[in-house]
């Protein structure tokens, strides 16, 4: 009997063959066609599973942030089962950096994403919800470290949130080689410190 072909995993391996793309072109040549070529596909058959190029792109991006959050998942398990916040954090920032091949696909993928999102009103909403989601993660990680003491009780967690997420602009200084990636990860970590310094954790 002929193989059959898990629908799931045959939409997974087309977004891989997206990020290749994207990796190695940039997004204006991730098309349908040129994609499906990468899958080793007909155009006809990677239709099957995307109708349109944007339905392929926000399979994409959505399966990129599920990879990068199985990713932080397992960074935090080899933690143990009640991992400081700041570790935490910190998890959560590094593979969020360009720091290793699957991270650096992913974050390809956002800056794509996020430059079609500039011109497409339906991408747009779907990047903007997907980066609200996130921001509320990590707002609610700080709102929970200062009530149990790890972080002073005087920080602003909207603002302590904005300042980390800022650190993600570490990615395009990665990507141009101006900094390098102990040098990212060292300021990252001096972040930190300052921020759950001062922090009289409660017993």
């Amino acid at each position: 009997m002929p193989k059959q072909v898990d629908h799931r995993e045959r939409r997974e391996t087309i977004a891989r063959a997206l990020w290749r793309v994207v990796e190695r072109h940039g997004v204006a040549q991730a098309t349908l066609r040129e994609v499906a070529r990468e899958a080793g596909l007909s155009h006809g058959s990677l239709q099957h599973y995307f109708a349109s190029r944007e339905a392929m792109l926000s399979f994409a991006m959505d399966f990129a942030s599920e990879q990068t959050a199985l990713r932080v998942g397992r960074r935090l398990a080899e933690l143990g089962e009640h991992p400081h916040p700041r570790d935490v954090l910190r998890a959560m920032l590094a593979e969020t950096l360009p720091l290793h091949p699957d991270a650096r696909a992913n974050s390809r993928m956002s800056a794509a994403y996020v430059l079609e999102a500039l011109h497409d009103e339906e991408v747009h909403a779907r990047a903007r919800s997907g980066l609200l989601q996130g921001r509320e993660a990590v707002e609610r990680l700080v709102r929970q470290a200062i009530a149990d003491g790890h972080i002073a009780p005087d920080r602003d967690p909207a603002i302590e949130t904005d300042l980390l997420l800022a650190l993600t602009g570490f990615t395009t200084l990665l990507e141009l080689r101006v900094v390098t990636p102990e040098a990212a990860l060292a300021a990252v970590d001096r972040h930190l410190d300052g921020l759950f310094e001062g922090g009289s954790p409660c017993s």
